[in-house]
């Protein structure tokens, strides 16, 4: 067996691979598009409503956290839809905790960047 690439080779490979997950996320994926869509939009908002280095880093994160959770949760009905499209209960429970997560994230969103607005 052949040992797997090390160092800085394995480095330039896992960003190669990251690339082709965010490009297909973006070719593939409705929901990604428009959340997508809503940071840029709401990305200059953070330096107009931010008073600081801390405000700005949990309005920004809390936007970059939908765009995690929504690739997540793509990958997990990719495997869902790969693994057969017979209906069964696991599999359904695998999306719906998916969606879960993307819809709490974007609950954090509005939650993070209401507390630093208004209070």
């Amino acid at each position: 067996m052949k040992p797997g690439k090390t160092g800085i080779a394995r480095i330039i490979d896992a960003g190669g691979y990251s690339w082709q997950g965010l490009k297909a996320a973006y070719q593939y994926e409705a929901a990604f598009r428009q959340e997508l869509l809503l940071a840029i939009i709401l990305l200059p908002m953070v330096f107009l409503f931010g008073n600081n280095g801390l405000e700005y880093a949990l309005m920004i994160s809390s936007l970059l956290i939908v765009l995690i959770a929504e690739i997540l949760n793509s990958a997990i009905e990719a495997v869902v839809d790969r693994a057969g499209s017979e209906q069964n209960e696991l599999a359904g429970r695998a999306k719906d905790l998916g969606s879960a997560a993307v819809f709490l994230a974007l609950a954090n969103v509005v939650f993070v960047w209401a507390l630093v607005l208004f209070f």
